[in-house]
C-alpha cells in the first residue's frame, strides 16, 4: 500500500491501444456516434466552450439534450429509503455538496440496493480499504487490484502477493458476508500463453493455488481489452481459444470448495468492455459469449465508463449510452435472461477537462477542493443524467468537470434493477461518503 500516488488505473489494456470508439447510438439512444458531423459538432462544443461556457453548455444540450430539466427535480420519491435527502435531485448547489458529503446514515448496515455489488479497491488509495470495512454489508464482492499473470522466460509467474492485505480481509470477514476476489491482469504474451497447453495449465495451476493458499473467494479476471490491444481477437482460432481458456479456468475454479464458506466453490468474475457498436466487431465481448460463457463465469464486470476523454470531453458514462450497451448485450424482450450476472460499472471517480486541451481524473478529495475554490454553479446536464460544472484556472483556461452526484448514481441503479444486474463501483477509495447510503 505504499505505491505512488496514481488517479486511478486505466483498465483498457497496453494500448492506450485501443483507440476505443463509443457505440454509434446517436441515431436511437440519442448516444454521440462516430459519424463527421458529430467529430464537427464536438470540434463546435470546444470551441464555443473556451470562449464561453454559457455558449457551451447550449451547444452541448442543443446537441445531446433537447429537452432540458426543469430546476427541482427530483428521483422518484428520493433514494429508496438511502440517506442523502432531498440531495437526491437534480437542483443542487455546491454549498450543499460540500456541507452534506460527509454525513451518512446511522444504519450503515442497511442495504438500499438488493442487487449485488462489486467495489473495486486499489493499494495506492488506502481510502478503499477504510470504506470496505466501513460499509461491509454494503458490499457483496470486493476486488482488491493486487495481482498480475506475466510472462517470466518460457514461463510465468503470478505477482502481487506482497500487496496482499490478510489482517484486512480478517477484519472483514468478521464485520460481514462479502467475497473477497482480488482482481488479476493477464499480462503474459497472449500467442504463448493460448497457443501452449502446458502455458495454460500453469496458469490456471498458478490462480487457483493462490486462491487456496490464501483463502480467497476466487478472482475478477481482466484479459480481453489485452487480448483485443494485441489483435488477438481479431484471429478467429485464437479468439476461439481465449474463450476456451476462460472456460477451463472457470470450472477449474468452480472445482475448489471453501470449507470456510459452507462448501461453496470459488468463483470466477471476468471484466468486459461495453460494445462499441450495433455491429459487433471480432474483439467485441457479445451476447453470443455470454451465452458460451454461462456455466463457467459467475459474473461480468461491464467498464460502463470512459465514455469521453481529454480528446472529447463530456460526461462519463452518459445514462442512454449504459441502457444501449445492456440492450446489446441482454436484447429487448421481458426476459432478462444473463442480467442477474452482470455487475454495471459505475465510476466513483470524475473528469477534470481543460477545453484547450488535456485533462484528467479526479477523486472526491480532488472535486471538493474545485467546489471550495471556485464556488460553481452545479448544472444537470440531462441527455446524459450527470451533473457538471465549469470555471476558469489562473491561466485562464476554461475547465469543465463532470462528477457523480447523489442524482446520477441514483440513475443508474435504477438502470441495473431495471435488467436484474448488480454494479460494479471503480473504485470506492475515490467517492463521496454519502454515496454509500444509496447502496
Amino acid at each position: 500500500m505504499a505505491k505512488p500516488a496514481k488517479r486511478r488505473d486505466r483498465r483498457d489494456g497496453p494500448a492506450a491501444a485501443q483507440n476505443r470508439k463509443q457505440p454509434d447510438a446517436s441515431a436511437e439512444q440519442g448516444v454521440p456516434g462516430d459519424s463527421a458531423s458529430d467529430r464537427k459538432l464536438l470540434l463546435i462544443f470546444v470551441v464555443f466552450f473556451v470562449l464561453s461556457p454559457a455558449v457551451a453548455v447550449l451547444v452541448y444540450r442543443l446537441k445531446y439534450a433537447p429537452v432540458a430539466e426543469a430546476p427541482g427535480s427530483s428521483a422518484r420519491g428520493g433514494a429508496g429509503g438511502g440517506g442523502g435527502g432531498g440531495l437526491v435531485n437534480t437542483d443542487v448547489t455546491y454549498q450543499e455538496v460540500l456541507a452534506e458529503n460527509s454525513r451518512v446514515s446511522e444504519n450503515a448496515s442497511r442495504r438500499n440496493f438488493g442487487n449485488p455489488v462489486l467495489a473495486y479497491i486499489t493499494p495506492w488509495n488506502s481510502k478503499g480499504y477504510e470504506i470496505a470495512k466501513r460499509f461491509n454489508s454494503k458490499f457483496t464482492h470486493l476486488s482488491p487490484v493486487w495481482y498480475e499473470l506475466k510472462s517470466q522466460g518460457s514461463s510465468l509467474t503470478l505477482d502481487g502477493r506482497h500487496n496482499a492485505d490478510v489482517e484486512w480481509i480478517s477484519e472483514l470477514r468478521k464485520k460481514g458476508d462479502a467475497q473477497v476476489l482480488p482482481r488479476v491482469v493477464l499480462e503474459a504474451l497472449p500467442t504463448e500463453l493460448l497457443r501452449k497447453k502446458k502455458q495454460r495449465a500453469k496458469a490456471i495451476q498458478l490462480i487457483v493455488t493462490e486462491c487456496k493458499e490464501m483463502g480467497y473467494d476466487g478472482i475478477v479476471l481482466e484479459s480481453w481489452s489485452r487480448w483485443a490491444a494485441y489483435g488477438i481477437l481479431d484471429d478467429p482460432e485464437l479468439r476461439s481459444m481465449a474463450l476456451q481458456f476462460i472456460q477451463v479456468l472457470g470450472h477449474a475454479l468452480h472445482s475448489v470448495s471453501l470449507e470456510r464458506s459452507g462448501g461453496k466453490n470459488l468463483q470466477l468474475v471476468y471484466v468486459i468492455g461495453p460494445p462499441r457498436s450495433k455491429e459487433l466487431e471480432m474483439h467485441d465481448f457479445g451476447p453470443a459469449d455470454l451465452q458460451s460463457l454461462d456455466g463457467a463465469v459467475d459474473g461480468y464486470s461491464l467498464m460502463t465508463y470512459d465514455f469521453s476523454g481529454p480528446n472529447n470531453p463530456g460526461p462519463n458514462a452518459p445514462l442512454k449510452w449504459i441502457h444501449f450497451v445492456m440492450r446489446l448485450l441482454l436484447g429487448t424482450g421481458g426476459d432478462k435472461g444473463l442480467g442477474h450476472k452482470i455487475f454495471v460499472g459505475l465510476n466513483f471517480y470524475g473528469n477534470d477537462f481543460d477545453l484547450s486541451g488535456g485533462g484528467g481524473a479526479v477523486t472526491g478529495a480532488d472535486y471538493l477542493s474545485l467546489l471550495e475554490k471556485h464556488k460553481p454553479l452545479l448544472q444537470w446536464e440531462k441527455n446524459s443524467e450527470e451533473h457538471f460544472f465549469v470555471y476558469t484556472d489562473q491561466n485562464n483556461a476554461k475547465h469543465a468537470v463532470f462528477y457523480p452526484s447523489l442524482m446520477s448514481i441514483f440513475l443508474r441503479l435504477e438502470e441495473a434493477r431495471h435488467w436484474g444486474a448488480g454494479i460494479s463501483i471503480w473504485e470506492i477509495g475515490q467517492g463521496l461518503d454519502y454515496f454509500y447510503d444509496l447502496l
